[in-house]
């Protein structure tokens, strides 16, 4: 039975999330809005606003790699006008769900979201401002390759700002969360963490972090480790 789950996981869910469990992650998501999201669009746009006037009519472009649902682009959207938003993400219904958010939201028209791998960026070299990551940094094949890319596609004195792993469940309420699940929704769960007995991922130590960096392009780099609920997360920030 342990070979047979192991085998289930290592061809199924594989590094990164399913499709299939993508509307069940997006209405965890919907619930921390307030207490996650729009706490990271507000220091988003604080380290934005030190490498760019943010009032200025000049097209302010950032790129949200792993965006999910599009929250996080959405809530710096919502208080900055000038600016356009790239999201991408390996999932394609995280990203219809994103284009149907940011509709809603009214920032459809400055919030772009596409199917993207993070190691073959689809931009011309020095055309962000920022990138911007949350929860993606453990799930990368290859990091270095992925930061390489960022350094690549970022204007000179651009910024990096990575969050990992992100622990959006952590916020959230888990009764009021299973609740809001369709019936499919229910079963798929109750499989996955039965069958497949869900661990929280690998992360990277700060020690660990740095030492991915260092062998990347960027020399400019701060990596602060903090907790969250008994949880390690680390803050990485690179400049070009």
């Amino acid at each position: 039975m342990k070979n047979l789950k192991r085998k289930f996981k290592k061809k199924i869910i594989g590094r990164r999330m399913p499709g299939f469990l993508a509307s069940i992650y997006e209405k965890a998501a919907r619930m921390v809005i307030n207490s996650y999201y729009v706490p990271i669009a507000e220091e988003v746009i604080a380290e934005l606003s030190q490498i760019r006037n943010i009032d200025h009519e000049t097209e302010i472009r950032i790129l949200d790699v792993g965006t999910g649902p599009g929250y996080l682009p959405i809530e710096i959207a919502k208080r900055v006008q000038n600016i356009r938003i790239y999201g991408i993400d390996s999932i394609s219904k995280s990203i219809k769900m994103a284009k149907t958010n940011a509709a809603k939201a009214g920032v459809g028209d400055r919030v772009n979201f596409e199917v993207g791998d993070a190691a073959k960026l689809q931009f011309m070299e020095n055309f962000y401002d920022m990138i911007i990551s949350t929860g993606v940094l453990h799930e990368l094949k290859d990091p270095i390759k992925v930061l390489n890319e960022f350094y690549r596609v970022l204007k000179p004195g651009g910024k990096v700002f990575i969050h990992d792993p992100a622990r959006v469940s952590s916020g959230i309420d888990k009764k009021k969360w299973i609740a809001s699940f369709k019936r499919w929704e229910k079963i798929i769960y109750k499989f996955f963490t039965i069958f497949c007995e869900f661990k929280p991922p690998h992360t990277y130590s700060q020690e660990e972090a740095k030492e991915i960096i260092a062998a990347t392009n960027f020399k400019q780099y701060q990596v602060e480790e903090y907790w969250v609920e008994g949880s390690r997360e680390l803050k990485i920030k690179l400049r070009k």
